[in-house]
Formats: C-alpha cells, structure tokens, sequence
C-alpha cells in the first residue's frame, strides 16, 4: 500500500514537475484572454491561448525572454523559470497606448511591431464585436485607415495609399487570394471571408513583394481564421460562440456559430455563418442626386420603369450569403503540427447598383445588370516544423487550392437578348517558409512559392421570349498564369534601441493565352499569347527605440505586379462608349516606396502616431486609346464604342500622411482618431496630368469611448472631405450614375460625417449584448467613388454567447 501511495505521489509531482500550460487573465476582470501571444529568440518558439486563456509553453522551456503580447494590453517579458515560480499563472493590465504589438503579416512569422520599419495594424475581436461590421470589407473600414469604396450592397474593394483592387493582396490564412482576374476596377471578392470566423485581422502599408510577390503595391491585408484549439488538460476541450444580429437599414437577418473540440492530439473546429440582406434604404438629408426612385421591372413580355413607393430604398441591392468553415488539427509531438482547412462562401445573384442608374435616351439603359452568385472554396493544408534544424528553426509549409466563381448576368432595357458571362478560376499554390535564428540579435526568414491560376470563361447568350441559348463571346480568353519565386529577409539587432531590416526577392511570371474561341465575335489579329518576364524586389529599413516611449521607423521597398488575364486578355465595357480589348504585350509595373514614421507615448497617457510615405509606380498599366486591325473603334453591345486596351503607359506618384492620436481620460474614457491624407497624380497619354482614381480624399475616425466593468460604449465620427470635378480622375468625371451635381452641373463627390453610437453589454461570462445607431442624423451619403449610397439612420441589435 505504501509503493502505491509512494508511485502515485511521485506521479502526481511529475505531473505539476512538467506542467508547462500557462494560464493568462485580465488583471482587472480576472477573465480568460484569448489569443494571447506568447514569442522567444532562444529557444525560437512561438504560442497563442485558446479560449479558456492557456498554451502550451513546452518549447519554451529554457527561455530567458519570453514576450506576452495581446492587443490592447501591455506587453510583459519573463523567463521560463519566473513563470515556473508563479505556477504558469500571469494577468494583464489592460492599456490603449502600446508600441508593441505581435503580427505575422510582415513576414508570416509571429514578430513584435517593434522590429518591423513598415507601418502594420491589427484590428482586434473587441473591437469587432463592438462594431458589429457586416462583411470583411466593413471589418477594414472600421481601422480608420483603409478606406473602402462599394458600387452594390454586396461589395466592398479596399483603398490604401492611393492604390485599390489589384494592385492590393488578401491573405487567408498565409495563403494569397488573389487571382489571375483580379481586375483593375472595383472588385468585391474581400466579402468572401467570414468576419465572424476570423481571429485577427491585421492590415500592413505599403510595398510588401518581398514576402508576397505580384500585387502587394499598396499593401497587403491578412486574415488569420479561427485555429483549432487542444486540450491542455487531459479532457476533451469544448469552446464556441453564437451570433445572431438584425440591422434595420437593410433589415439583415444574420445567424452565426463556430464550435472546437480538442483533445490531446487532434482538435476540430467548425463554423457556419448566413446572412439576408434586404434592399438598402439611404439616408434622408442630402443630395437628390443619390435618389433613383424607379426600377426596372418586367411585365407581360415588357420592361416597365415602376416608381418607388419609398424614394431612399435602392433597388435592386438585396441579397444573401452563406460561408462554411471546417478546420481539423493534428500535433502528434512537440515537433510537428498539422492544420487543414476547408473554406466555402457563396452569395445570391445581386444587382450592380450603379449600372442600373445608367441612362439612355430618357430610359434605364439596363433592364438587368446583375452579378451570379459568387462562390469560393479553399482547400489548405498547413504543416508546421519546429526543429531547430542547423538550416532552420521553425519550418512552414502551405499546400492550398482554390476555385473561385463568378458570372455577370446583362440585358438592355426592352431587348430580349440576356448575356451571362462566367469565369472560374482553379488557383493552386505551395509556400515554404523558414526562419533561423543566428543567436538572439539575428533571425533570417526566407523561402520559396509556386502559383497556378487556370482561367476558364465563357458567354452565353439567352433569347428570354424563346428560351433558346447560344454562343457568345467570353470576358477572357482561356489561360494559365504562373508564377515561381524565392525570397530571403534579413533582420539584425544592432542594439537594443535599433534594428535593421532588408530583404530581396526573385520572381519568375508565366501566362499563356488562348483567344480562338472568341475569333467568331471580335476578329483579334492572333490566337494565342505567351509571355514570361523575372522581377527583382527588394526592402532595407530600420527601427530606432531611443527609449520605451519614442519609436522612429523608416523604410524603402519596392514591388511589381505582374500583368494578368485581366489585364491582357479582357474584352468589357470600360465606361460609356468605350470596350477595352487584349493586348498581349503587357509587362510588369514596378512601385518604388519610401515610408517615414514616428510614435510616442507621453506620459502614459497620449500616443501620437505619426506616418508619411511617397511611392512611385512606373511602368503602370493603365486604360488608354488603341487600335484593333488598323480601327479605332469597333461595335460593341449594340453601340459604335472606341476601342481601348490596357497598356504600360503612364507613371503614378502618391504621396500622404497617415495620423493617429489616443487619449486615456479618467474615469474610464478615452478618446482617439485616425486621420488620412493623400494625392495621386497620373500621367495621361498626351502626357497632362490627372488625379489618380484610388487616392481617396481626406477621411477618418474620430471616437470617444467608456468603458467600466462590463459596459462598453463608444460614440464616433465618420467622415471624408470633398473631391471637387476639377480633383476627379479624368475617366470618373462623366459617371453620372455615380457622383452628385455641383452648382456648375459638374459630377462631384461632396463631404460627409456621420454620428454613431455603440453599446456592448457583458450580461455573464456567457452572454453580451452589443447594440447601437449607425448615422444619427440620417445623412444620405456616398463614399468617394461608390455607385451606392451608404446606410441611413440604421439600428443594431446582436445578441451573442459563448460556450
């Protein structure tokens, strides 16, 4: 009896001897912190606490430093045995004025914004829970500091510094979501992601080529989805959260859940969210110009233009969407871990907003201008190796394919011929990304990618009095885009107070174009193209910490991108009178950026932020003027349209500053603001100048928050200033169907603000509710750019648990 009592005590102290799994709360609560993040040098080991505040910490077991970092909170350094004496049990004191923060976005590894020159932010889960963003796109616009455009209700295509589109790179997981059609103009392809799965969405300024590759000109926008969670005790680990929300402007009907399982080895985590939109209605002070209080509606084999009975609805804007989410993990040691991951979003057909305002003869041009429906699916499989390996320390590898669908469904008012164009893309891509610590002042990141977009299309068109389908001409030709790089990133402490950072990247493009089945509709003068072109990148920047309170940061990077399909192959209606049509001699644009910034913390209660940034863009492919067999112009829909094709023909330059100030109050207030400036000017092709079309105006945030015990209550200001006919892009200044008339009758884009206010109540541990009213006063506004109104006065209601 004594040997069994003497073996089960000496079990139990191998058991507290060897608990390595670290519990993290909030000093003030007491409350779990998820998504806390925990780094060290040496050993290199990185983790993040799941729901219940805990990681595993195993790897660190030696450490002299380990970092623990959360948004919001102060950052808090301790070696491995400090936390061994507290029995792997700390608390963080919450603050609103962090210099450091952990982000994976600058190099896919887990760093301190502390070692990164190049501006990077995080939008944290509070702040979305509060917000109540209805899609990705919202989810951005709520930093402040990416402005976001929309042309329908189901959309929202990024800005930043002056560049949109594709000239911008999402991330999924690692994972780069753009394709070979991703276009110039506005696109909605960010609404694809499910903002109730995502963990952290973080947004990082600038040139960013040397981790990413084409497109990361203006900068590059990372979600991390929910991660599998295991059990750190022994018993299954169960953990979740509901949503439902209803919002009147639209009367959004949405309903959400994710649920993880985990147990020592294998954890399972799935999520489903759906939403039902209904026509947005506008706000009821401000331009009659926004107003179209008619649609389009068809009646006895004829189009009737029926009046509204409500004026601010826009119809048609409604629509619905669905997104799945199955994630399976597996870590059979502390070497090895596995995460596969199975994406699916897919939206109802949905009306492009600002076609149907197009006018022609005293009629609607469009009797349909729709959207199909949108799908995405994701396949990745992403495998993590940490070894400290004589090449490596930490070894990732991601295996993913995507397929992504789209259609464009079209006919002119009172005709009976309907167009349906459909693209799919097959997008497969493999990334390897290594990290080698070279002792604690210096870490080497480097690795290598392969990228394959398979291009189908093809148009039909539909006899809606007969039912009878034919051939028609396709968007895009039928194609492949290849892409093959290698890429290296060097960071050095060169002291405590200053580090330097540099990398380089070789990339190798590919694209082959097959135009034969278009020859019938649009006689081009080939039948195929081929081009492969390399581009060099590189970066080199520095961050200065003179002491804990000032941080100075500055960087030179430059970045291409690569012509797509969009680019060469593309035949579409480009504005009013005008097709644009291939060119298969395109090359690569290249972007050459300088950023300057600077941060300080005074005493402790006020954090300037402070950024301004130059980039260059030469080489830039840009819509002009071209010629088809010896012709200028070509039929096109009906219409005698000049002819147009994208071309290396112009240079870019933007230049801006981006500010940010935060104030800690008494008494549980706070205030901060965000404030954006930037120019664009670009050349034309009798070598004048124009503003650029994706240089926002003037635009920000400014919020005054209260936050006590479990109430939260935020009341903020949107606004953006006026973008004058004279200061519109020469292309934007005849879209009638998209700006307001200014007293000379002129297409401009007024200034506008709107008053909010958002409550978020924590009923239990369980339960919060987050309430609020969009727009106070009304305003019926319209972003730069956008060929949609915003939401007038809207009332938010969110109920939520978690499990």
């Amino acid at each position: 009896m004594k040997k069994i009592i003497m073996i089960g005590f000496l079990l139990s102290f191998c058991v507290v001897g060897w608990s390595q799994t670290i519990t993290i709360k909030d000093k003030e609560t007491g409350e779990p912190l998820e998504l806390v993040t925990l780094a060290s040098e040496s050993p290199k080991a990185f983790a993040t606490t799941n729901a219940s505040g805990q990681a595993d910490i195993s790897a660190f077991k030696g450490a002299t430093e380990i970092e623990i970092r959360s948004l919001g909170y102060k950052t808090e350094t301790w070696s491995f045995e400090d936390l061994k004496s507290r029995n792997f049990e700390i608390v963080l004191e919450e603050t609103n004025l962090s210099l450091n923060e952990s982000v994976v976005s600058a190099t896919r590894w887990r760093q301190s914004t502390s070692n990164i020159p190049e501006k990077i932010i995080s939008i944290s889960s509070k702040e979305v829970a509060l917000q109540n963003p209805q899609t990705a796109a919202d989810l951005l616009g709520i930093s402040g500091k990416v402005f976001v455009q929309k042309s329908q209700q189901g959309g929202g295509s990024p800005m930043i510094r002056g560049f949109a589109t594709n000239r911008l790179l999402y991330t999924v997981d690692g994972v780069r979501m753009n394709t070979a059609i991703f276009r110039g103009g506005n696109i909605q392809n960010v609404i694809n992601i499910d903002p109730f799965a995502v963990a952290n969405t973080e947004v990082l300024f600038g040139p960013e080529s040397v981790i990413y590759g084409s497109d990361a000109i203006g900068g590059v926008m990372g979600f991390q989805t929910l991660k599998p969670q295991l059990s750190l005790n022994g018993k299954p680990f169960v953990s979740g959260k509901v949503n439902t929300r209803y919002s009147s402007a639209n009367k959004e009907k949405t309903g959400h859940f994710d649920v993880n399982i985990g147990w020592n080895k294998w954890s399972l985590v799935t999520s489903f969210s759906s939403w039902d939109y209904d026509h947005l209605r506008q706000g009821n002070h401000g331009p009659d110009d926004y107003l179209k209080p008619y649609y389009v509606e068809r009646q006895d084999s004829i189009d009737h233009v029926v009046t509204q009975s409500d004026q601010l609805l826009q119809v048609p804007t409604a629509y619905s969407q669905m997104n799945f989410m199955q994630k399976v993990r597996f870590k059979p040691n502390a070497n090895w871990d596995f995460v596969y991951g199975y994406h699916y979003s897919e939206t109802s057909s949905y009306g492009r907003y600002d076609r149907h305002n197009r006018v022609r003869n005293g009629l609607p041009r469009y009797a349909v201008w729709d959207y199909g429906p949108q799908k995405w699916m994701m396949n990745n499989l992403n495998v993590i190796y940490q070894g400290n390996k004589k090449a490596f320390d930490i070894m990732t590898v991601r295996l993913a394919q995507q397929q992504f669908k789209e259609s464009r469904i079209t006919r002119n008012f009172n005709k009976v011929d309907q167009s349906t164009n459909t693209e799919k893309v097959n997008a497969y891509s493999v990334n390897l990304d290594f990290i080698k610590s070279m002792g604690k002042r210096h870490s080497v990141f480097y690795g290598a990618e392969y990228v394959l977009n398979d291009v189908k299309s093809e148009g039909v068109s539909l006899d809606i009095t007969t039912g009878i389908e034919q051939k028609d001409a396709s968007r895009y030709p039928q194609a492949q885009w290849m892409s093959i790089a290698a890429y290296v990133n060097d960071e050095f402490k060169v002291n405590p107070k200053l580090t330097l950072q540099t990398g380089v990247r070789y990339n190798q493009y590919m694209l082959e174009a097959d135009y034969r089945q278009n020859q019938a509709f649009y006689p081009l003068p080939f039948e195929e193209s081929s081009s492969s072109n390399g581009a060099i990148t590189g970066s080199f920047g520095g961050v200065y910490r003179p002491t804990d309170t000032w941080v100075f940061k500055t960087n030179f990077g430059t970045a291409f991108r690569a012509p797509n399909v969009d680019d060469i192959g593309k035949v579409f209606d480009s504005e009013p009178g005008a097709v644009t049509v291939p060119n298969p001699n395109l090359e690569a644009e290249y972007a050459y950026n300088l950023d300057i910034g600077m941060a300080k913390v005074f005493a402790g209660i006020l954090k300037i932020d402070l950024t301004g940034y130059f980039t260059r863009l030469e080489n830039a492919m840009v819509r002009r003027n071209y010629q088809i067999n010896g012709q200028d112009s070509i039929m096109y829909d009906g219409e005698l349209s000049q002819v147009q094709a994208i071309q290396n023909a112009a240079v870019a330059n933007v230049y801006g500053v981006q500010f940010g100030l935060e104030l800690k109050l008494p008494e549980g207030f706070s205030f901060s603001t965000d404030l954006n400036f930037q120019e664009g000017k670009e050349e034309l092709d009798d070598g004048s100048i124009s503003p650029s079309r994706h240089a926002a105006p003037f635009f920000g945030i400014s919020r005054l928050t209260y936050h006590v015990d479990k109430l939260n209550i935020q009341f903020y200001m949107n606004y953006q200033g006026e973008r004058k006919f004279a200061d519109l892009a020469v292309e934007e200044r005849n879209k009638d169907e998209i700006y307001a008339k200014d007293a000379d009758g002129n297409n401009y884009s007024p200034s506008w603000y709107t008053l909010n206010l958002k409550v978020k109540y924590q009923l239990s541990k369980a339960f919060w509710v987050s309430t609020g009213i969009e727009n106070i006063t009304d305003q019926r506004y319209r972003p730069y750019s956008s060929g949609v109104s915003a939401a007038g006065r809207n009332f938010i209601l969110s109920l939520n648990a978690r499990f």
